[in-house]
């Protein structure tokens, strides 16, 4: 079992965390957790690390850097949260059975590899659409974010998840993880995902499409029936092309926010082994978004 030292937290003085993705201007994650913090009376200083804004620096590298730096956790996104595993020295339980890393605890030299994910889509999921049909279910995208999801549909219990990925290999490999972890239900991979929509009572989008730097729909808009629920995970823009076309069908939803705030409760637990005030990250999160919203009009 994974263990971390004990010094972690408010007694340790200021806290230094980062953010590794591409396209992150828009992340409400560093608000929430700076939020927490600050209701908590310590300071913490979360920057990100924009691939997509600084050099060309390999993600080893980075690394190395934020050891260096001094960092204390770094959050992990697209399209990093496997590349990152080669890099890390132990990883929690859930972390090694979904193959994906979204929280990177930096202690004593030593990286500790987690993946909040898993437990910030389920509670999302059952707080927002916990009564919801899940005999079948598609899911858009088989990469990092997929594979936290993929183990939150089957731990809720869809007794047959539909996996559709550009790339075929990446969903057959999330298929056999599934299997080898011992989730019951029918796990099929399939090439159209528009064909695969019909007799779903639920679409997922686990994809990047929809980000702000990735626009459109992770399907075509005919296959989004009105009986469906629709789950889209990326929350920047909140209101994705996806969720605007399914609310206009008639379709249940739930957007991205709630992910991210709960992921960003059991990281921040993680990063500085105190229980964040929940409200202050939710409070924080809506601020952001209603800033980008009017920066955006």
């Amino acid at each position: 079992m994974l263990r971390l030292p004990d010094d972690r937290g408010a007694g340790r003085g200021s806290v230094l965390i980062g953010l590794i993705g591409a396209g992150i201007a828009e992340s409400r994650t560093p608000a929430m957790h700076e939020a927490a913090a600050l209701a908590a009376g310590f300071s913490l200083v979360y920057r990100r690390l924009d691939l997509d804004l600084g050099p060309d620096i390999p993600l080893s590298e980075l690394l190395k850097l934020a050891d260096w730096m001094g960092f204390d956790g770094l959050n992990v996104t697209y399209p990093c949260k496997q590349a990152v595993l080669p890099y890390l020295d132990e990883l929690s339980e859930n972390a090694r059975g979904v193959g994906a890393v979204n929280t990177v605890v930096l202690r004593d030299g030593r990286r500790f590899g987690h993946n909040t994910d898993i437990w910030g889509f389920t509670e999302a999921f059952r707080n927002e659409l916990p009564d919801v049909p899940r005999t079948r279910v598609l899911q858009l995208g088989a990469g990092g974010a997929g594979s936290a999801v993929a183990f939150g549909l089957l731990s809720e219990g869809v007794g047959e998840l539909r996996l559709f990925d550009p790339d075929r290999a990446r969903a057959e490999l999330l298929a056999r993880e599934m299997a080898e972890l011992g989730k019951a239900a029918e796990i099929v991979v399939v090439e159209d995902a528009g064909a695969a929509a019909e007799g779903c009572d639920g679409i997922v989008n686990a994809s990047p499409v929809g980000m702000q730097k990735m626009p459109g729909l992770p399907l075509p808009a005919e296959a989004i029936r009105g009986e469906a629920w629709v789950v889209d995970v990326v929350y920047f823009p909140i209101e994705t092309e996806f969720l605007a076309t399914a609310r206009a069908r008639g379709c249940r939803v739930m957007g991205g926010g709630g992910m991210a705030l709960w992921q960003a409760v059991r990281a921040f637990e993680l990063f500085t082994g105190q229980k964040p005030d929940q409200r202050a990250m939710r409070e924080a999160f809506a601020r952001k978004a209603r800033l980008m919203a009017a920066a955006n009009d």
